[in-house]
C-alpha cells in the first residue's frame, strides 16, 4: 500500500522533507508544471506527506476516486523511467536567529511569492517583516487567479496565517508602493525590500485587430469571475455559442472549465456573483483551445489536462494528426500524448459541451469591424480559416510591470536580477533590493514553485546581511504609520483581513458556498472598519 499524489498538487515540495524514505520526486526544475510522485515500492505508508501537504493533493491509494484511480499507475510509471535515487538538490539551511533590530525587512505583494518569502524570514527569530500589498486582501493569485472549482488549490494559505499572526509581522494591506509610499522611504525604514509584484498583466497578442471589444487577456477575464476589485467591473460578452482561447497553459484550461461548467456545480464554489450570474445566461457551448505548437510543446500540467476527460457533460475534442508516441519524449509528454490519442478517438456525444484542442495553428488576425466576430488562423499547409466567435482570450503568459524605483526588463517582463538580487545593466547590484515570485523568474511554474524561489532570494539576503552589505541605521518601524497617517493613507491590518474573511465565509455559509466575495474595495473597507 501507498501513499499517491494526484491532480491537485501544487508542487510546494513541503512533502519532500517530511519523507522518511525520501520517495518524493521530482524535485528539481522548480520552473516546471509537471507534478510530484512517490514511488509505491519505497513508501512505507506513514502518512507524513498527507499531513504535510497544503492542498489535499496525496491520497491513500485505496481511497483513490474513480476519476483519480488513474493517478496511482501515473506515480507507479514514472520511477519505472525514473528508478529512485538519492536526491543530491542543493537546499537552503535555516539561518540562526539574528539581535532583535538588526534585521528588519519589507515585502512588496502579500502573494504566494511574498507569503513564501515571509515564512522564510520570520522562522529565524529576530526578524522582523512588514507586508505592503495595493489591494485590502492577501494571498495575491491564490484569492483571485486560482479557478473557482479548485478549492483544495486555495487551502494553501492556511500555511500562511500563523505567520501573519507573528508578533514580528507587521501587515499593511490596501497600501500600493509607488504612490502611497515609495521604494526609498522603505529602505529608510528597513534593512532590506522584496518585491514578490508579480506578474498582472497579460502579454500582447502582435495581431492586427486585438484591440476590439471582446477580447480579454486571461487576466482580466481571470480577475472577473474571480472577483478581483479592478476586474469586477469588466464588460464581458457571453452571448457567442463558441469560445476561442489563444494558449495551452493551464489558464486556458481553467478559462475552459469556468465557460463550460453548469450553473449548479459553479453555485457550489466561490466565483463572483456576478460571474456566476452571466455564465448561467450566456450561451456558450463550445471552447476551441489554439496553440501554435504540437501537443508536445504543451504547457499545461498532465493532472489539469487529465481531469478535463471527466467534466460532467463535456466531450474533450483533440484535432491532431500529431499525437503518436516518440522514445526520445519526456514522460511528462509521453503521458500527455496519451490522453490526447484516447481523447482523440472518443466519440462525442449528442448534446454535450465541447472543448476542442487544435494544436499547430498560429493567429495572425481578429476578424471584426466595431467587435470581434471571429480569429483568423493559418494552418499547417500555408492556409488561412476564420474561427467564428465573439469572446476572444490570449492566455499567452503575463508580464510584470516596471516597479517604480527599479530597473525594469520590458522584453522579458521582470526585475533583472542575480538569484534575487536586483541588478542595474552594468550587472551591479542594488544594495537592499531583492525581487521573487513572477517578477523574478517570469511567469513560469505553478503556486509551490514560488517556495524554492522564495527561499534562494532569502538565502542571498541573509548572506548579504552576513557579509555586513545590510547594516545600517534605519528609522522606527512606527515610523511607517505616521508617514502613512500624514498621508491619509488607513491601512487594513491582519486583523481586518480577517473580519473581512468571516464576513465573506459566514455569506456563503447562508448557501451552503465555501464564500461569496466581497468584490469592491469600498465595500471591503466599510466591512473591515465595522
Amino acid at each position: 500500500m501507498a501513499y499517491v499524489i494526484t491532480q491537485n498538487c501544487c508542487k510546494d515540495a513541503s512533502c519532500v522533507p517530511v519523507c522518511p524514505v525520501d520517495c518524493i520526486r521530482p524535485v528539481g526544475d522548480s520552473d516546471s508544471t509537471q507534478m510530484l510522485y512517490i514511488d509505491p515500492e519505497t513508501c512505507i505508508d506513514c502518512g507524513a506527506c498527507l499531513d504535510e501537504c497544503p492542498v489535499d493533493a496525496i491520497v491513500y491509494d485505496e481511497d483513490l476516486p474513480p476519476e483519480q484511480e488513474r493517478f496511482k499507475a501515473i506515480n507507479a510509471d514514472y520511477f519505472v523511467e525514473h528508478p529512485l535515487e538519492p536526491d543530491a538538490e542543493q537546499s537552503w539551511s535555516r539561518h540562526s536567529p539574528v539581535p532583535a533590530g538588526s534585521l528588519r525587512v519589507a515585502i512588496v505583494g502579500a502573494g504566494p511569492a511574498g507569503c513564501y518569502a515571509a515564512a522564510e524570514l520570520i522562522d529565524v527569530d529576530g526578524v522582523e517583516v512588514s507586508v505592503f500589498e495595493r489591494l485590502p486582501t492577501p494571498f495575491g493569485l491564490i484569492r483571485a487567479g486560482v479557478a473557482p472549482d479548485h478549492q483544495r488549490t486555495k487551502g494553501i494559505v492556511r500555511i500562511f496565517e500563523n505567520i501573519f499572526a507573528n508578533d514580528r509581522m507587521r501587515s499593511y494591506l490596501n497600501v500600493e508602493v509607488g504612490k502611497d509610499i515609495t521604494h526609498d522611504e522603505l529602505l529608510a525604514h528597513h534593512h532590506a525590500v522584496i518585491y514578490a509584484v508579480g506578474a498582472n498583466h497579460g502579454r500582447a497578442l502582435g495581431i492586427p485587430g486585438e484591440q476590439l471589444p471582446g477580447v480579454h487577456p486571461a487576466a482580466e477575464l481571470v480577475g472577473w469571475y474571480n472577483g478581483h476589485p479592478d476586474r469586477a467591473d469588466n464588460a464581458v460578452d457571453l452571448s457567442s455559442r463558441r469560445a476561442v482561447i489563444i494558449g495551452n497553459g493551464n489558464v486556458a484550461l481553467d478559462v475552459s472549465r469556468m465557460l463550460l461548467t453548469g450553473p449548479d456545480a459553479l453555485a457550489a464554489t466561490d466565483i463572483a456573483d456576478h460571474a456566476l450570474v452571466a455564465l448561467a445566461d450566456g450561451g456558450i457551448e463550445e471552447v476551441v483551445i489554439v496553440a501554435r505548437r504540437g501537443i508536445r510543446n504543451a504547457a499545461f500540467s498532465v493532472g489539469e489536462f487529465l481531469a478535463l476527460g471527466n467534466l460532467p457533460g463535456v466531450d474533450v475534442v483533440v484535432e491532431s494528426d500529431d499525437v503518436t508516441g516518440e522514445a526520445d519524449v519526456d514522460f511528462d509528454s509521453a503521458l500527455k500524448l496519451e490522453i490526447a490519442r484516447e481523447y482523440a478517438n472518443r466519440p462525442t456525444r449528442s448534446g454535450h459541451k465541447r472543448i476542442i484542442f487544435r494544436f499547430g495553428v498560429t493567429p495572425v488576425e481578429v476578424v471584426g469591424d466595431s467587435h470581434a466576430e471571429g480569429l483568423r488562423v493559418r494552418l499547417a499547409d500555408g492556409g488561412t480559416e476564420d474561427i467564428d466567435s465573439r469572446l476572444i482570450v490570449s492566455a499567452i503568459g503575463y508580464s510584470a510591470p516596471a516597479v517604480p524605483g527599479l530597473p525594469h526588463d520590458p522584453s522579458r517582463g521582470l526585475v533583472p536580477n542575480d538569484q534575487g538580487r536586483v541588478t542595474l545593466s552594468d550587472n551591479a547590484t542594488v544594495q537592499g533590493a531583492y525581487v521573487t515570485g513572477w517578477v523574478k523568474r517570469g511567469p513560469r511554474g505553478v503556486i509551490g514553485t514560488n517556495r524554492a524561489c522564495a527561499a534562494q532570494t532569502v538565502a542571498q539576503l541573509f548572506a548579504d546581511y552576513d557579509e555586513g552589505a545590510l547594516v545600517r541605521d534605519v528609522s522606527d518601524a512606527a515610523g511607517i504609520d505616521h508617514l502613512l497617517a500624514a498621508r491619509d493613507v488607513s491601512p487594513l491590518t491582519w486583523r481586518q483581513w480577517r473580519v473581512i474573511d468571516t464576513e465573506e465565509r459566514e455569506r456563503g455559509a447562508e448557501f451552503s458556498r465555501p464564500r461569496i466575495k466581497l468584490v469592491s474595495r469600498a465595500d471591503m473597507l466599510t466591512v473591515a472598519g465595522g
